[in-house]
């Protein structure tokens, strides 16, 4: 489909004996918010990072708009790469930003170093991005003077920087307390308004439930399950869901 942003095809993972992503096709459709549900070690986030780039998978394929990235890392240029980092922005639970710069200086960094931005410009759109996730305020305040939420959002604006066509999200409010992943949470809610395409893993039911287009249910290396959130939390058709929602829940 000529509006298929992200097309996974038959993608195989193991690390020596493990299984962990075993022959996961999946499709996200630009502009929707698709939410990966699953147990733990059931292979999300290793799906994310294949799409990324950032890990080499053993078999299949995955296409990330025009890019086409194969298995053992075969023909995947340094070129292409970049290409799908670019179009694929990652944000990771623990914000991986640069402890030495302030949040601005973190939003300005790729675009001045990976897209040879003019720093006025990316400064410029650095303070936009910063003011869009709520945090004009904050734009001279190194990762040490802000808020597990605020680091976050940073993150965020970051990842915006460059542009992307999807944000992949993993896990970026696990680590946060409930109030401030109702900050993230409603930052990703007003980029979703936006028409940004969002992939995440994540185990806020809640929100997969309100703002999401789609749900996948990942578990023991394959998706079980898919579809609408009213169909597949309400009216789960596999026992390994119906098993993975009642530990959730309660």
């Amino acid at each position: 489909m000529s509006d298929t942003l992200i097309d996974v095809d038959a993608v195989r993972l193991s690390y020596g004996a493990r299984c962990i992503l075993d022959g996961v096709s999946a499709s996200v459709i630009a502009g929707q918010t698709v939410a990966l549900l699953g147990p733990s070690g059931g292979g999300k986030s290793s799906l994310l990072r294949c799409i990324n780039g950032l890990n080499r998978f053993d078999a299949g394929r995955i296409r990330v708009g025009e890019h086409t990235l194969l298995p053992n890392g075969e023909g995947n240029s340094r070129a292409t790469r970049g290409a799908v980092h670019r179009l694929a922005g990652m944000i990771f639970q623990d914000f991986q930003l640069f402890p030495h710069l302030t949040a601005l200086g973190n939003v300005m960094e790729a675009p001045v170093h990976v897209l040879k931005s003019p720093k006025t410009a990316a400064r410029e759109r650095g303070l936009a991005l910063l003011e869009r996730v709520g945090l004009a305020d904050r734009a001279d305040f190194y990762p040490r003077q802000l808020s597990g939420g605020q680091k976050q959002r940073v993150a965020i604006a970051r990842a915006l920087a460059m542009e992307p066509q999807v944000l992949l999200c993993d896990e970026i409010t696990s680590a946060l307390d409930p109030e401030l992943k109702i900050e993230v949470l409603e930052t990703l809610e007003h980029l979703q308004n936006t028409g940004l395409t969002l992939l995440m893993v994540t185990h806020e039911i809640g929100f997969a439930r309100r703002a999401a287009d789609q749900v996948m249910i990942l578990a023991d290396g394959k998706i079980i399950e898919r579809g609408p959130p009213s169909e597949v939390l309400d009216r789960p058709q596999t026992d390994r869901t119906r098993q993975f929602l009642s530990q959730v829940l309660g």
